[in-house]
């Protein structure tokens, strides 16, 4: 399996149920993302990886951006269509780079295709664009709600890439599985995450290890720590990841 064979096995029992539920403590936004809208943001997404981008499986995307739904929405559209995912990875090493307004300069440096994700509340676009870069927000609403890959995606393809390697699906499958297992993570439950999604422990916790039991997530960025103990009560959060 794939990570994205993860998300179609757990949205199968009930589309229509919360996946990422997001908050952001220093703008009040809240969004939640059933998988059925998940899904159709991530076609979309991975349309414009392949279209705009013209990206080809096996192609690197820098993603330098912070905990967010649309965070979550472009690491599953980049396997989604084979590409790979080199968080906070350097863009002048990369194909393509997807940034939010504060790497704008550091972005900059990738030779390949640029993409600003303007991070405004509810997925607004951009108020000012630099030249050389799409705007996510205003561009993708454009492109269809199915995907088809140009090639089939198989577990074997490399999909994430660190200072330390490269893991293939087949790696994120069995690290999100053995995680949830050691977590002693279900379907049942509804994380709470504040990690970065950038790092590795975040990553698992905010993404992979849910999906790969089918639970849901509330993500927090900018966390307000006298926010949480009435955010748990009202999301229903059954389980803070990671644990400890």
């Amino acid at each position: 399996m794939t990570p994205a064979d993860l998300l179609r096995a757990a949205a199968r029992p009930d589309p229509a149920r919360p996946f990422v539920t997001f908050y952001d403590d220093a703008t009040g936004e809240r969004v939640e993302l059933s998988f059925t809208t998940a899904d159709n943001w991530i076609a979309k997404t991975a349309n414009m990886i392949v279209e705009d981008l013209a990206a080809r499986p096996g192609d690197r995307i820098a993603l330098l951006l912070p905990t967010h739904w649309q965070t979550v929405v472009w690491y599953l559209a980049c396997w989604t269509a084979g590409v790979v995912v080199a968080p906070d990875g350097d863009p002048a090493e990369a194909d393509h780079v997807v940034t939010d307004p504060d790497g704008i300069e550091r972005a900059a440096a990738c030779r390949g295709e640029r993409v600003l994700v303007p991070m405004r509340p509810f997925g607004a676009p951009a108020s000012t664009l630099p030249a050389g870069f799409y705007d996510y927000a205003a561009e993708v609403p454009a492109y269809g709600d199915q995907f088809a890959p140009w090639a089939p995606v198989t577990d074997s393809d490399a999909a994430l890439e660190r200072a330390g390697g490269t893991a293939t699906g087949a790696d994120l499958v069995a690290a999100a599985r053995a995680t949830a297992a050691e977590w002693g993570l279900t379907g049942a439950d509804r994380a709470l995450v504040t990690t970065e999604l950038r790092t590795p422990e975040g990553l698992l916790a905010g993404l992979l290890a849910p999906l790969a039991v089918g639970a849901s997530v509330v993500l927090c960025r900018n966390a307000d720590p006298a926010a949480l103990p009435r955010r748990i009560e009202t999301e229903r959060v059954t389980r803070t990841l990671p644990p400890g």
